[in-house]
């Protein structure tokens, strides 16, 4: 079953169905500087035949190079996704330092108090965070504390040291 000519290619003398290529050769049967043009996709690449070089060209050196791609894109989300995750917990452990803080600044006011500021202090926080809570400074009728979180890192790159938030309080 044969394909009907369109009415340009019969005017020209060529026969029906030439594609992009056949008629980027011309006449000559050639491309440009010599390349063989036979097959080519629409994206303009060479499935099979010789480059200037005369080196016979292949499809599978397209699949490596699109793998590695793959992995370099794989490993920069990964990493992308690792460093919000490193935000968030960098967040998470000042939050914290802050809740410690105003625990141990309130049993410290408090003269009834049967626990320590350190004690209240550390029961406030995650037991997976490490928390120092300083003595209690006492400025007159006001108690200040001062509590230290240190930001657990993810990756060795994101090392932010420690979180610390300091309370200050009346005396009760």
């Amino acid at each position: 079953m044969g394909k009907r000519a369109s009415r340009g290619a019969r005017e020209q003398g060529r026969p029906a169905g030439r594609g992009v290529a056949e008629r980027a050769r011309g006449r000559s049967g050639q491309g440009l500087g010599g390349r063989d043009l036979d097959r080519q996709d629409l994206g303009g690449r060479v499935l099979s035949g010789q480059d200037l070089g005369g080196r016979v060209l292949s499809g599978r050196g397209q699949r490596g190079q699109a793998a590695i791609e793959y992995v370099g894109v794989v490993v920069l989300l990964i990493f992308v996704v690792l460093a919000a995750i490193q935000l968030g917990i960098a967040a998470y452990a000042v939050q914290q330092a802050g809740t410690a803080s105003r625990a141990a600044a309130r049993a410290a006011t408090y003269r009834e108090a049967t626990t320590s500021p350190q004690t209240a202090g550390e029961a406030a926080v995650s037991d997976w965070l490490d928390i120092t809570i300083e003595d209690p400074t006492s400025f007159g009728e006001e108690i200040t504390v001062t509590a230290n979180v240190e930001i657990p890192a993810i990756l060795p790159v994101f090392d932010f040291g420690e979180a610390s938030r300091s309370t200050t309080m009346p005396l009760d």
